[in-house]
């Protein structure tokens, strides 16, 4: 879920710890609110990845942060903390409200197309059911609501312990509709091999990707209604020096560990080099596909330059690969290709 989600399912926790007794040592309850946020907050420490490269980032977010370790030392370091500040506090029950909210933060985050690798050690499989949006509106505006009655004198134990047997019940429906229209689109295609259904801010409104045995599909559904927008041939891609080069950069690297369903593009651009990308089919947006990897490789197979990450716009992409040229003796014009083009359709 969003940072903001996150903020709000804690301030929630810390309504629903008042239902233990502890909480009537003022120095405990102030422990537990101070657990319980910082607990639903720790795991998405890992944003502070994208300050290093997006290929870091896009490798490392929802990793070892969200894995099952993690789960289990980030309680204990909270707790750990705040004893050093408020000695006085019940370390237990301090650590189990902590253990709450960030199981809460790693479980929920398991229902976004994003999804996390909590798995880890075990697998690194990353676990992403995608029935809830990161951001999605009613979950945001349902803890709203529980927050402000609170504010207004309502027992935040039973308003919050309301609000999450309503939003396990809004959970259990998204489940409904996302299999509802898995089953439409697998009735529209009647060939497809593997399906994603991935959901939007509106209810109604789901991004689809699917794979046959010889083709790529890019569409929407709107409840059961399915709209393909794209088909793409499956082609497999160049065993080639330069391919290999492009594969083997740590961006390429870091988008194929990602993506679950991409497809290849290769260009010559002017200047001599080859252009290798990656292009996601999660993401349709205003018929692009804005998450790319792409690679510019010499002749004799180096790589000049290369990104990850979600572009909207060609000429900040192009300028993006130009720094990672260096002083390549190439203008921006000729390092213009076909980056972020208009959807193709076959």
């Amino acid at each position: 879920m969003d940072t903001a989600t996150h903020v709000v399912m804690g301030v929630a926790l810390s309504g629903l710890a008042l239902a233990d007794p502890v909480t009537a040592q003022p120095t405990t309850y102030t422990a537990i609110v101070a657990a319980v946020m910082l607990g639903s907050q720790a795991p998405d420490i890992d944003t502070v990845l994208k300050l290093r490269n997006n290929a870091v980032y896009i490798r490392n977010h929802r990793g070892i942060t969200h894995s099952v370790p993690a789960v289990l030392l980030w309680p204990i370091a909270i707790t750990a903390v705040l004893y050093g500040f408020l000695p006085e506090m019940n370390v237990l029950h301090v650590w189990l409200w902590a253990f709450l909210a960030v199981f809460l933060h790693v479980f929920v985050d398991i229902f976004n197309a994003y999804g996390t690798q909590a798995l880890r050690p075990f697998s690194n499989k990353w676990v992403a059911l995608g029935v809830i949006n990161t951001f999605d509106p009613f979950i945001f505006i349902a803890h709203c609501i529980g927050i402000a009655a609170w504010a207004f004198g309502a027992n935040p134990v039973i308003t919050f312990s309301i609000m999450y047997v309503i939003i396990v019940g809004y959970y259990i429906v998204r489940f409904g509709v996302q299999n509802a229209i898995k089953t439409a689109v697998a009735h529209t295609l009647q060939d497809e091999e593997f399906i994603i259904v991935a959901p939007t801010m509106r209810f109604w409104y789901w991004r689809i990707a699917a794979r046959s045995k010889t083709h790529y599909y890019v569409g929407r559904a709107y409840g059961r209604s399915i709209t393909i927008y794209d088909k793409f041939p499956i082609e497999p891609i160049p065993k080639t020096p330069i391919v290999e080069a492009a594969l083997a950069d740590s961006n390429l690297c870091a988008f194929t560990s990602f993506s679950s369903i991409y497809r290849w593009d290769m260009s010559e651009l002017e200047n001599g080099l080859t252009e290798v990308r990656l292009i996601d089919l999660r993401y349709r947006s205003n018929e692009r596909y804005p998450f790319v990897a792409i690679a510019h490789v010499t002749e004799d197979a180096k790589v000049v330059s290369s990104y990850t990450g979600w572009i909207y716009q060609e000429d900040k992409l192009q300028q993006k690969l130009l720094i990672g040229a260096g002083n390549m003796p190439t203008s921006f014009e000729k390092m213009k290709s076909r980056i972020l083009k208009p959807t193709e359709k076959n």
